[in-house]
């Protein structure tokens, strides 16, 4: 291992090359590397790039400077909107209760290695494949719906949330939970009085963080798995009777909710920072 020191703006930074380091590197430069090479490699011989470009600032125009509603009404859309809020909360209230449980048996700190290492290593296989995924692999068995939606969903929730949920119960000062045990605490004790309490507001943030999250995955999964909800209005507007200027005002409608569960989340995670200072 070698170190490599500079003295930059009276700062010393001492730079260290391992293996690792360099594999990262390495990694990086090929991917620099392929992003400036593989368009030279593409083939544009059937396309008249003047043409390509004035159609798609055309077609971007008619999304974003003139959206408008002409097969779905506002009411209508509000409603699929709820529809798509409804799938992302059903999916992250399931997950969040089963991932509790599961993140106590995750943790290091409160149970045998054995055992955390069993479910962690369910879960990284779980969180490895993509939501969508899970939610094609449900619809084999229940049929493309909700139903499919709201398992896939759940299934990469929990997995999301019990690594996050395990990670905050590591972090409580083992001393408390030692200093129970001493007391004689049983097990479930330590958890209502120690774990909960710490743990909480960091819970919170968590969960609501992945409720935004699957509310932009439920907005997919209303396109590619039939779920319904706003996702499947805007699939039908830009697949079946291809109207751009429906797509931009339904756009704008996802982005709008979106943008009100940011600054929820703001909100949440500012009081929460308040009531521990």
């Amino acid at each position: 291992m070698q170190s490599n020191i500079k003295v930059r703006n009276g700062k010393i930074q001492i730079k260290t090359f391992n293996r690792s380091n360099f594999v990262l590197h390495s990694i990086l430069s090929f991917l620099v590397l392929f992003t400036i090479v593989a368009p030279f490699f593409l083939e544009y011989g059937a396309i008249d790039i003047q043409t390509a470009i004035f159609y798609t600032l055309d077609n971007l125009k008619m999304m974003f400077l003139q959206p408008a509603l002409s097969q779905v009404t506002i009411s209508a859309a509000l409603y699929q909107i709820l529809i798509t809020l409804a799938l992302a909360f059903l999916s992250t209230l399931i997950g969040a209760v089963i991932s509790f449980f599961l993140a106590i048996l995750s943790a290091k700190n409160l149970m045998p290695s054995y055992i955390s290492n069993i479910i962690i290593a369910f879960n990284s296989f779980i969180r490895a494949v993509p939501t969508v995924l899970w939610v094609l692999i449900f619809a084999i068995v229940a049929g493309l719906g909700s139903v499919a939606a709201i398992l896939g969903m759940t299934l990469h929730t929990i997995a999301y949330l019990t690594k996050a949920y395990a990670e905050s119960f590591e972090e409580i000062d083992q001393g408390m939970i030692e200093a129970l045990r001493a007391t004689g605490a049983k097990w479930w004790h330590i958890i209502v009085h120690v774990v909960l309490p710490q743990t909480s507001s960091y819970m919170v943030s968590w969960t609501f963080l992945r409720f935004e999250t699957n509310y932009g995955v439920a907005i997919a999964m209303g396109a590619a798995a039939a779920a319904g909800g706003i996702g499947f209005e805007l699939f039908m507007a830009s697949s079946f009777y291809y109207d751009l200027h429906e797509v931009g005002m339904i756009t704008y409608f996802a982005l709008l909710i979106a943008l009100i569960l940011e600054f929820i989340s703001i909100r949440i995670k500012n009081k929460l920072i308040g009531s521990k200072s």
